[in-house]
């Protein structure tokens, strides 16, 4: 994938760093660029400071959860516009729900996907 001819940046914000390992790299090998956070806290700043193409987020991470910090990054100028999809094992509709609520672009639940399958669900959500 790529935007004026540079990868497309993703800003991976997963707490678990053998799942975060495992999805930057398969990012990687489909011609993406990836940045890894491993807490909420960390995720604002580097979306702040990195300006991604998209975020991949997890729900579930110490601290502040996934659902906070996508309402932090949506009511910030600097990267409201900035595609956020939500990749998380929570698969309730309340979860659901309250994700597209706070302008998800998108919510995929990692155990019902391969690592290819949410690559592909990407690029259609994003429609690249």
């Amino acid at each position: 994938m790529q935007k004026d001819n540079k990868k497309l940046k993703v800003l991976l914000i997963e707490d678990e760093v053998n799942i975060a390992f495992i999805y930057a790299r398969s990012f990687e090998q489909n011609n993406f660029s990836v940045i890894n956070a491993y807490t909420g806290e960390e995720g604002l700043i580097m979306a702040k400071n990195e300006k991604p193409d998209f975020i991949l987020l997890d729900i579930m991470l110490p601290q502040m959860n996934g659902l906070d910090v996508l309402k932090e990054l949506k009511s910030s100028p600097s990267v409201m516009n900035i595609p956020v999809i939500l990749l998380t094992n929570l698969s309730d509709d309340t979860t659901i729900k309250e994700g597209f609520a706070r302008e998800a672009s998108g919510y995929i639940i990692k155990s019902f996907h391969t690592t290819k399958q949410i690559i592909e669900e990407v690029k259609s959500i994003l429609k690249i």
